[in-house]
């Protein structure tokens, strides 16, 4: 049931060695595809990442709370165009929810990254540094 995802799910922070089946991470694709949109307007856009390497870049995103990326399996970056929606950050939210909800689901764990108005240092926003990262 529906309610057992929402009692379960907690931020997992600390991950196995083990590979995630290509059947699940397709899975997880179709339910980014799915979350409702203000206006059916679908402002977001995803990078499934699981280059051992970018992820241990991208878990340097900002100074604290990223660096379990680096013993992740997969990352999944949200993104979100505020030219297609002026609720482009409900939007975003709500595909994230999703996607957590359906590792869940998945027997998967997954923590939520805040970015957005964070900074990676002094001088460089966390999502510049994503973008860089990304080559985006």
């Amino acid at each position: 049931m529906f309610i057992d995802l929402i009692r379960n799910r907690r931020s997992i922070r600390k991950f196995t060695n083990e590979a995630i089946e290509a059947h699940k991470i397709e899975v997880l694709k179709e339910a980014a595809l799915r979350p409702p949109s203000s206006m059916g307007h679908n402002p977001w856009e995803y990078v499934f990442v699981n280059d051992p390497q970018l992820l241990a870049g991208l878990s340097k995103a900002k100074p604290h709370g990223s660096s379990f990326l680096t013993d992740a399996r997969l990352g999944i970056v949200v993104c979100a165009d505020p030219e297609k929606s002026a609720v482009w950050i409900e939007d975003a939210s709500i595909a994230t929810i999703f996607i957590q909800l359906t590792a869940e689901s998945l027997g998967l764990g997954s923590c939520w990254v805040q970015i957005r108005g964070r900074m990676h240092d002094d001088n460089k926003s966390a999502g510049k540094y994503i973008a860089e990262q990304l080559n985006i």
